[in-house]
């Protein structure tokens, strides 16, 4: 199940959204000018090492350039193929401009980085003696994906169903193309293993359910205000007559 596009229009331009995207390849094409010598001291410098970040282990010299906690942040930016990028790049073009648009520009970035943060630390304490760098915005991606299951369970979602020649476009709801996406997490998280690397399935789930709860806090807040703006509303009124 591949989504394409939402049905789902918003107010505004999701600048910050566009902007994750926009780093995101210009980082991934940057990579790809690298040697596979180079590509590796980056990917051991800039991505999350879950025995690094907790002082089980250290970097030589040569591949420690920042703080272990600053690699939670670049690790968010840097991909590990084509593949990789579109799929993550995809989901966030969708799913993201709406969750962007509840928040507004600087709540979504604390939103977008804290559920960052959320799934890096449920892959970190999943594996905590792992060696191998994580990178991705998957962790961070889920975190909107979680969002927007729960404001926007209904809205329909253009998604390909792949069956060889018999491939079919339909429209489904996001709380089916979502639910479907965050079982097959679990799932494929009890298939696979961590020791040789691959995808880190318990930053999808920990991202997402860090999105979901961060959501409910970010909506509260959010009709807070809404009630405080139309309540000075109401008792400017009078007084300006």
């Amino acid at each position: 199940m591949i989504p394409l596009k939402d049905d789902n229009p918003t107010k505004g331009r999701p600048i910050v959204s566009y902007g994750i995207i926009f780093f995101c390849v210009i980082i991934f094409l940057a990579q790809l000018g690298l040697s596979e010598i180079e590509l590796r001291e980056f990917t051991y410098s800039y991505g999350l090492i879950p025995s690094v970040f907790l002082g089980i282990d250290q970097l030589p010299d040569n591949l420690n350039k920042i703080s272990p906690i600053g690699t939670i942040f670049t690790s968010m930016f840097m991909h590990g193929g084509w593949m990789h990028l579109i799929g993550n790049m995809l989901y966030m073009w969708i799913f993201a401009d709406n969750i962007e648009d509840d928040l507004g520009t600087l709540n979504f970035v604390i939103f977008y980085f804290v559920s960052g943060v959320g799934a890096a630390m449920s892959q970190v304490f999943v594996d905590v003696n792992s060696q191998i760098p994580m990178i991705g915005a998957s962790g961070a991606i889920g975190g909107v994906l979680g969002a927007y299951l729960v404001n926007y369970p209904n809205a329909r979602v253009l998604v390909l169903i792949p069956f060889g020649f018999f491939s079919q476009l339909i429209k489904i709801r996001a709380l089916y193309v979502l639910g479907f996406w965050f079982v097959l997490q679990f799932i494929n998280s009890f298939l696979s293993s961590s020791s040789g690397g691959g995808v880190a399935y318990a930053a999808h789930i920990g991202g997402f359910i860090s999105g979901v709860i961060l959501i409910l806090f970010f909506n509260k807040k959010s009709k807070k205000n809404n009630y405080k703006t139309k309540i000075k509303k109401i008792n400017k009124g009078p007084w300006e007559q």
